[in-house]
C-alpha cells in the first residue's frame, strides 16, 4: 500500500502543504526601493532577521554606480518610485552612504536610512556629511533608528552589551540637529503594543526626545521573526478570511536590489527579509522584476500577512 507523505510547509511555490492554492502577491506601484548597502555589521545581533555581523559580508557593499544603475532606470521607466530605502548590515559602514543618499536626493526621492545610530555615524565624516545633506535636502531625508526595547536590559541582551547608551547618544544627537526621525522597535514576549508604546514615551521624555510614540508612524513595533515557531502558510482564501488586503503587503509596493560577494552585479530580490532565498532573486533590472510573489516563506506569513508590518512603514 502507497502511504502519501504530505510535503513540508512553504516547500512548494503554487500550493501549500495541505494541498491549497498559495497566495500571491502583484506589484501594484513600485513606491519604495530598498538598497541593500551590504551586511558588514558594528555589532551582531542575538536575533537579527538578516543575519548581519562584523564578519558577514555575503553581500557586499553597494557603490554609487551601482545605485545609480537602478535610479536610471526608475527615471527612464517612468515607474513614479517615491522612496529609496537603505539597509544592511549598518548603512554608516558604507563608504558610499553619503554619495548615494545625495545621488537619490538629488533626483526627488524621499530617502530613508535604517541605524543603529552606533559608532559607523557618530564618526565626524558621517555627522558632517549628514548635516550637509539635510542642509539641502530637508525632511525628504528620513532615519530611522533602531530601539529594541525601552529597557537597557531588553535592548543589549539583543545587541550586546553598551549599546542602549551608544544607541541613545546618536539618536540624541540626530534629534538635537533636527532630522526627520522615526524609531524601530520589535514587540516583547508577554507585552501588549500598549504597554510598550507607554514605555518608549516614559524613555523619549526621560531623554528629551521629541517623537511622540504613540504615532505609528513615528514608532513602529515590528513583530519578532523567530524562525522556530510554526505559522501557517497563506493561501488565496486567507484574505478575505483575515480581512487582509494583498495590495497592502510589502511587495505590493517595493523590491530590494543587493549585489552577492563576487557576483558580476546588483540582482533584484522580493523583499528586505529575504536576500538568501533564491526563490525570491527575480532578476537584474527592476523590469524583470515585477512580476508576482509566492508567499513561499514563513516570513512572508509572520512578518507581513499576520503581522501586518511593512518595512517602508
Amino acid at each position: 500500500m502507497n502511504i502519501s507523505i504530505p510535503p513540508a510547509k512553504f516547500s512548494d511555490p503554487d500550493v501549500t502543504a495541505k494541498g491549497e492554492t498559495r497566495a500571491h502577491v502583484a506589484l501594484v506601484q513600485l513606491e519604495t526601493l530598498w538598497i541593500n548597502t551590504g551586511t558588514l555589521c558594528n555589532i551582531e545581533c542575538a536575533h537579527c532577521y538578516i543575519h548581519s555581523s562584523p564578519t558577514d559580508d555575503r553581500l557586499s557593499y553597494f557603490t554609487l554606480a551601482d545605485t545609480l544603475i537602478f535610479l536610471d532606470e526608475i527615471e527612464r521607466e517612468e515607474l513614479g518610485t517615491k522612496e529609496i530605502g537603505f539597509t544592511g548590515g549598518e548603512p554608516f559602514m558604507n563608504p558610499d552612504m553619503l554619495a548615494m543618499a545625495e545621488a537619490a536626493l538629488a533626483r526627488g526621492h524621499q530617502v530613508l536610512i535604517l541605524t543603529n545610530a552606533m559608532q559607523p555615524l557618530m564618526r565626524p565624516k558621517i555627522r558632517d556629511g549628514l548635516l550637509a545633506l539635510k542642509s539641502r535636502h530637508g525632511t525628504a531625508l528620513r532615519l530611522r533608528i533602531s530601539i529594541d526595547h525601552y529597557s537597557e536590559t531588553l535592548h543589549d541582551a539583543e545587541r550586546g552589551a553598551g549599546a542602549f547608551e551608544k544607541t541613545l547618544t546618536g539618536l540624541k544627537w540626530l534629534a538635537g540637529e533636527g532630522f526627520s526621525l522615526t524609531i524601530a522597535g520589535r514587540t516583547a514576549p508577554g507585552e501588549s503594543e500598549t504597554d510598550e508604546r507607554a514605555g518608549y514615551a516614559a524613555l523619549f521624555a526621560r531623554e528629551g526626545i521629541d517623537l511622540d510614540p504613540h504615532d505609528p508612524s513615528m514608532l513602529i513595533v515590528f513583530p519578532e521573526m523567530d524562525e522556530t515557531t510554526d505559522v501557517p502558510e497563506i493561501t488565496t482564501a486567507c484574505w478575505d478570511i483575515l480581512n487582509v488586503n494583498p495590495d497592502n503587503m510589502m511587495c505590493a509596493t517595493s523590491r530590494m536590489v543587493i549585489k552577492r560577494k563576487g557576483a558580476a552585479g546588483p540582482a533584484v530580490v522580493a523583499c528586505t527579509l529575504l536576500p538568501d532565498d533564491p526563490q525570491f532573486e527575480l532578476g537584474q533590472t527592476l523590469k524583470e522584476a515585477s512580476g508576482p510573489i509566492k508567499l513561499n516563506h514563513r516570513h512572508c506569513a509572520k512578518f507581513c500577512v499576520l503581522g501586518g508590518a511593512s518595512c517602508s512603514g
